[in-house]
């Protein structure tokens, strides 16, 4: 997969969880992809919320995951 590709599936796996933040007054940005390792940024009502933490793991990753399974890692930045 091309490193265009890699993004284009990321960014469809972003829009897939997309709704569900956007229900809760959030939503996530992809800040880049390096080394099978992708940085997103929480936005609004996420950035506050206790749970955001299981939301990156269960959610952001994991949908991740199941468009790019090569991802090892997705981290947030603040």
């Amino acid at each position: 997969m091309t490193k265009t590709e890699l993004q284009i599936n990321v960014e469809k796996a972003l829009d897939e969880i997309r709704p569900y933040l956007l229900t809760d007054g959030g939503d996530v940005a992809l800040i880049g992809i390096e080394n099978n390792e992708v940085e997103i940024q929480f936005q609004g009502a996420c950035i506050d919320c206790r749970v955001n933490h299981m939301t990156l793991k269960n959610g952001v990753e994991a949908t991740i995951k199941k468009y790019a399974p090569q991802i090892e890692k997705v981290t947030e930045v603040k």
